[in-house]
C-alpha cells in the first residue's frame, strides 16, 4: 500500500515561456480545497488583471484525489488538460498550476497552445521545491485516566505521533501514523482492556 505522496509546501518561483511574441507566466501553489484554489487564481487574475487568459488545473487528495482543469476561453483541451498532464507526469497532488498568458498577436494554432502551456506548467513545476510526505491515518483512543499507562506504553513502543489530547478523568487521545501501519497500530489498542479506538473519518 503506498503510504506517500509528494507535493509543495510553499508557492514556487514566477517561471516565463515566450512563444512568437505571447508570454505565458507560470505559478504553483499548495491547496487543500477548491475554495482556497479559487481564491489564489483570484490573486493571480489581480496581479495580472491585463491578460488575455489564465488557464489551469488542480489535483487535491491524497486516497481518493479529485482534479480539475480549465482552458479559459482558449480552444477546447488546449491549455487546463497540457497543465494537468504535468501535474500527473511530476506526479504531485494538493497542488495549483496556473498558467497566464499574453497574446502577443500571433495565432499559435491549438497544437502551438498545447506545446506552450505544457512547457509553462512544466517550468513552473521544476522550479517548485517538492517533497514528499507521508499519508497517514488518525484514529480516536478513549479510555479512563487509570488506564494512561497502558495507552502510553503502546504510543511509546511503536513511536505513535499524538495529534491532540484530552487528558481528565476520560482521557481522549487523537494519534495519526502511515496507512501502511494502520492494522498494526488498530489492533496494539483494541486488545487493550477498557480502552476504544475508532478511525477518524476525513
Amino acid at each position: 500500500m503506498q503510504d506517500t505522496y509528494k507535493t509543495i509546501n510553499q508557492p514556487g518561483e514566477e517561471v516565463l515561456f515566450k512563444e512568437k511574441n505571447s508570454k505565458f507566466f507560470g505559478y504553483t501553489f499548495p491547496v487543500q480545497s477548491e475554495e482556497e484554489a479559487k481564491t489564489l487564481l483570484d490573486q493571480v487574475k489581480k496581479q495580472h488583471f491585463s491578460a488575455r487568459h489564465w488557464c489551469y488545473a488542480y489535483q487535491i487528495g491524497t486516497k481518493t484525489k479529485t482534479y480539475r482543469a480549465n482552458d479559459d476561453g482558449e480552444p477546447n483541451n488546449s491549455a487546463g488538460m497540457p497543465i494537468y498532464g504535468q501535474i500527473q507526469s511530476f506526479d504531485v497532488t494538493n497542488i495549483l498550476v496556473i498558467v497566464v498568458r499574453y497574446f502577443g498577436g500571433v495565432k499559435l494554432g491549438v497544437g502551438g497552445l498545447v506545446t506552450a502551456y505544457k512547457t509553462a506548467a512544466q517550468m513552473a513545476l521544476e522550479a517548485s521545491e517538492i517533497i514528499e510526505k507521508t499519508i497517514d491515518s488518525h484514529f480516536l483512543i478513549r479510555f479512563d485516566y487509570r488506564n494512561m499507562n497502558k495507552v502510553m506504553r503502546v504510543i511509546k513502543e511503536k513511536n505513535i505521533n499524538i495529534v491532540n489530547q484530552i487528558l481528565e478523568l476520560d482521557c481522549l487521545i487523537e494519534i495519526s501514523c502511515r496507512i501502511s501501519q494502520k492494522d498494526e497500530i488498530f489492533n496494539a489498542f483494541n486488545q487493550i482492556f477498557e480502552v476504544s479506538i475508532n478511525e477518524k473519518e476525513d
